[in-house]
């Protein structure tokens, strides 16, 4: 039987060589924000907002044009400490 994951990371890699990372709660919500904002504004020089689910109070803008990679990794919570 497959493992679901607790959560998902997303890393963002920018032209200028720096690397992002962000949290989702499920690939469905990275799905939903990945078409509704990134993809129709994906040649756009306008900063948009990229969700800090695990953050309170912090957010994270970024323009379209520069993201040239993106990475999706499942992260599993379990009982061992991996830090």
């Amino acid at each position: 039987m497959p493992r679901t994951a607790d959560e998902y990371a997303i890393f963002f890699f920018l032209s200028s060589g720096h690397r992002e990372e962000v949290r989702f709660a499920n690939i469905q919500d990275f799905q939903k924000w990945y078409s509704t904002e990134l993809v129709q504004k994906y040649d756009s020089q306008e900063f948009i907002n990229v969700p800090i689910k695990n953050i309170q109070g912090e957010y994270m803008v970024l323009r379209p044009v520069s993201v040239i990679a993106i990475r999706i990794e499942p992260v599993f919570f379990g009982s061992i400490d991996r830090t």
